[in-house]
This record gives C-alpha cells, sequence and structure tokens, in this order.
C-alpha cells in the first residue's frame, strides 16, 4: 500500500478490501470503547475533568512562550541540557551528535510519534547506530518497516500470526520450529531479546507525555515498563517532544493523567508513570549520567498562530481514533501519515500544508462523537470544516471538486433555478427507488452507493410541502 496522504482514496479502498485488517479493526472497537465507557462510568467528576483539562490546554497554549522558557530554566537548574530545535533536520542532527559524542553504537527507544515524526530510526541507522524500540507494538512494527498504525496501538492492524511470521523472519538465530502460535510464548520470546538490548544500550531515547514547565520535569506514561529501562539502564537519555507537550505545573500534570489513561486504554491509570528530572545524582542508586531534551517545533508555531491552534492541546490519548467510524472502517494506514483518525486529519495538513493531504479533512462524517468523547473537548469537527474552507479556496480539491462547488453555488445564487434543479432530481431519485424506497445505486454517485443503501425521497422538495400546507 502507498501510504502517502494524497492517495488516501486508493488507500481507503484497499483497506476496505483487507479481510484481516477489518477483522483487527474490529477486534479494536470492541476492546478500547468500550473499557473507557466503563471507566468514565466510575467516575462521577469525569465531565468536570474534561472541563478543567480543557481550561490547562487553553491556558498553556495562550502562554506557551513562558512555560517552555520555564522548563528549560528548572531543566537546567536539574543538571539537564535543552535543545531548541526548528525543524526534524535540526532535532535529527542534534540527537546525532550527543550520540556521537558517547561514540554509541546501540539506541534503545521507548514510543514516541514525535520519533516517528521526525523518521529518528531511519537517520541513525544510516550513521551506523542501531535503534531499538523497545515498546513491544513498536518493536513489531520496526521489525515489519511500518508506520504505526494507530497512536496508542501501534501494531492493532496485525494477527498473531502475522507477529510470529515477522519473529521467524527477524530472529534467525532461535530454533526455527519453535511454538508460537499464542500471544504469551510471542510476548517472551520478545521480553528475552530485549532484555539484553536494554542491558546493552549506550543511550535511551523516550518522548514525553507531558513536561512540567514548574520543575523541569519530563513524564511518560506506559504500561510494560520499557519507557523507565530505556531512560535509568544507558548513560545518557534523550527526551524527545514537540513544544506543545509543556504543562505549566504538577497539579495540571495530575489532572490530565487522570483523563489520559481513562481515555485511551479504559485503565484508571496506567501501569507506569514516570517522571525524569534530570540526570542521575550522586545518592541515585541507578539512572543518566546525562539528561537531555530535545524542544521541536517542526511547524507548531505557525500553527498557533492559525484557525486550528486548538489542535495543540490533543494529548495523544487516541480516543478520537477509537471512536471514528471512518478510522473503525479502513485503520490508521489508509491516513497515509504519522498521526491517523480525526487529530490527524487536522493535524497532517496543519503541519505539512493542504496540498498533500486535502483528502484527509474530508476523510470524516462529522458525527462529533471525536468531540464527545475527546478529554480535552478539542472541537475537531470545527477544525475539520475549518481545512474544507481552507482545501475548497485553493487547488486542493481538484478540478472536478471545484467545478461542482462552483456549479451548486451558480445555482444556490438563483433560488429558482435551484427549486428548479432540486425539484427535478428529487422526482427523479424518487421514481429510482419507488420498488422498496432505497437507492442501491445512483449514476455518478458509484463510490456513496457502493458500500450503502439510501432511502428514496419521497418526490417532493421542503419548499413544496411548505408552500402546499400555507395554502391548505
Amino acid at each position: 500500500m502507498n501510504l502517502a496522504a494524497k492517495n488516501f482514496p486508493a488507500n481507503a479502498r484497499a483497506a476496505l478490501g483487507d479481510a484481516q485488517l477489518q477483522e483487527a479493526l474490529e477486534r479494536l472497537r470492541g476492546g478500547f470503547v468500550e473499557g473507557r465507557r466503563q471507566v468514565v462510568a466510575k467516575l462521577p467528576e469525569f465531565d468536570a475533568l474534561r472541563g478543567r483539562a480543557a481550561e490547562i490546554r487553553r491556558h498553556t497554549l495562550a502562554h506557551l512562550d513562558q512555560y517552555l522558557v520555564q522548563f528549560e530554566e528548572r531543566a537546567t537548574a536539574a543538571g539537564g541540557t535543552v535543545h531548541w530545535c526548528r525543524d526534524a533536520g535540526e532535532a535529527r542532527a542534534t540527537i546525532l551528535e550527543i550520540c556521537q559524542a558517547m561514540d554509541a553504537r546501540l539506541v534503545t527507544k521507548g514510543k514516541s510519534m514525535i520519533g516517528e515524526e521526525i523518521e529518528i530510526n531511519d537517520y541513525l541507522e544510516a550513521h551506523n547506530i542501531e535503534p531499538v524500540e523497545t515498546d513491544l507494538g513498536e518493536y513489531i512494527i520496526q521489525l515489519r518497516r511500518e508506520l504505526p498504525s494507530h497512536i496508542i496501538a501501534p501494531a492493532t492492524h496485525l494477527s498473531k500470526e502475522q507477529v510470529a511470521e515477522s519473529f521467524q523472519e527477524h530472529h534467525t538465530d532461535l530454533d526455527p520450529v519453535r511454538p508460537l502460535a499464542e500471544p504469551e510464548a510471542l510476548l517472551a520470546e520478545a521480553r528475552t531479546l530485549l532484555r539484553q538490548k536494554f542491558l546493552a544500550a549506550d543511550v535511551g531515547i523516550t518522548g514525553a507525555n507531558f513536561l512540567i514547565a514548574e520543575t523541569g520535569t519530563s513524564v511518560i506514561v506506559t504500561n510494560e515498563g520499557n519507557g523507565d529501562l530505556t531512560q535509568t539502564l544507558p548513560r545518557v537519555h534523550i527526551v524527545i517532544a514537540s513544544l506543545e507537550k509543556v504543562v505549566p505545573n504538577l497539579d495540571d500534570a495530575a489532572t490530565l493523567l487522570r483523563v489520559l489513561a481513562r481515555s485511551a486504554t479504559g485503565q484508571e491509570i496506567s501501569a507506569y508513570t514516570t517522571f525524569s528530572t534530570g540526570p542521575k545524582r550522586d545518592a541515585d542508586m541507578d539512572g543518566p549520567n546525562a539528561y537531555h531534551v530535545i524542544l521541536l517545533d517542526n511547524g507548531r508555531t505557525d500553527i498557533l498562530a492559525g484557525d486550528n491552534a486548538e489542535i495543540l492541546g490533543c494529548i495523544r490519548c487516541g480516543a478520537c481514533l477509537n471512536h471514528c467510524p471512518v478510522y473503525g472502517a479502513i485503520g490508521g494506514h489508509a491516513y497515509g501519515t504519522v498521526y491517523p483518525g480525526p487529530m490527524g486529519s487536522v493535524l497532517t495538513p496543519a503541519l505539512n500544508g493542504l496540498a498533500g493531504a486535502h483528502h484527509l479533512p474530508q476523510a470524516s462524517s462529522l458525527c462529533g462523537r471525536c468531540e464527545e468523547v475527546c478529554p480535552v473537548r478539542l472541537p475537531l469537527p470545527k477544525m475539520l470544516r475549518n481545512l474544507r474552507f481552507q482545501a475548497a479556496e485553493t487547488s486542493a480539491p481538484g478540478g472536478v471538486a471545484r467545478l461542482l462547488v462552483a456549479l451548486w453555488a451558480f445555482a444556490a445564487r438563483r433560488p429558482w433555478l435551484y427549486r428548479f434543479g432540486a425539484g427535478i432530481s428529487l422526482a427523479w431519485l424518487s421514481a429510482r427507488g419507488r420498488k422498496d424506497g432505497l437507492l442501491r445505486s445512483i449514476p455518478g454517485l458509484r463510490t456513496w452507493t457502493s458500500r450503502r443503501d439510501f432511502p428514496a425521497p419521497e418526490g417532493r422538495t421542503f419548499m413544496s410541502q411548505w408552500k402546499s400546507g400555507r395554502r391548505s
């Protein structure tokens, strides 16, 4: 499958025809959605927490500059080093410089969407440094050379049989006839191999769910413990985070953590929530000798000044993906980008421009479910509409789409013409659906009708019925 965002229509068609993927997506719909429903029902104050979380994110974005400066001051005072990077190139070069200064040959990594965004693994490999993903899902897709299909469950599109095939292909020093039919066997094999990498790593790289300005602390949440081993065993810990990950203080971080796990995986709290402030101190039993934080802009400053600045309030829980009917039908790879689903359909065009991603804002029914479940109440449907408006004002949608919109606008400015055309169209559609009241095929709209039936109209427009009612 071609994973470029510009190929979204073809990717989506391929995903709809992939029986194994559809089975995996069905499992996803039943797991995270039901888990969230249950834990939210147990917490009466959850909606109030969402309101507070939304206020925290709005306030932070409005004062982002001062909190970032405060974070740098506190992190530096704690013995860390903060690196400001304008784009992916600067971030990659900075990470490489740190690794080369340590003569690093092996780097372990915790799950990081920013790491995926800047393609740090490929860059390190090109400079003879081996990066090893330590989150199990990320490890699997690294072996397969794939993008994550979900921002919190990167290998959710795969079956255990596919994972077993990948392990057989890459773990060639193990018994080729070993049993790998059960998930427990796959987990045990990955754990054994990764334990060796943890112990041998020169540098550990993690992302950050939050950066706390008050203390200069980075926060990660995991369910596997791999993040802790990644940042405490190597000599150097590198945190890569985009600018919007900062929060004012520990109390605010605690509020966001309460809504994050519940929204993401249906847990009251993740198994591991780890706070890191600077390198190891003299009295510490373990920890890195050096602590570096990469603060990445990569287009965030431009987003902050635009119409969709609110997307920077996203805390990457994945709830919008889990509840989105479009994502649920096609999965993450169809979007052709690191960030899929509703949040990705806003963030990707905002970061990279609409020219190559104009299909993504259209990949939504605008049902509003994403906004309903968002733990920080992001108005995702509004932002998707903003991008649709922007696309319509440019050449992004393509000539046919612009022509159709122009024809509609021409008729809409002439009410008599609009009513005449609507009347003829409704009469024709009513006749086509007269047999059983359903439209199973509409010429020119095969994409819409190939997988869904529409109720046929009764044959009269609302205006004609309204006028008849007035006369009677």
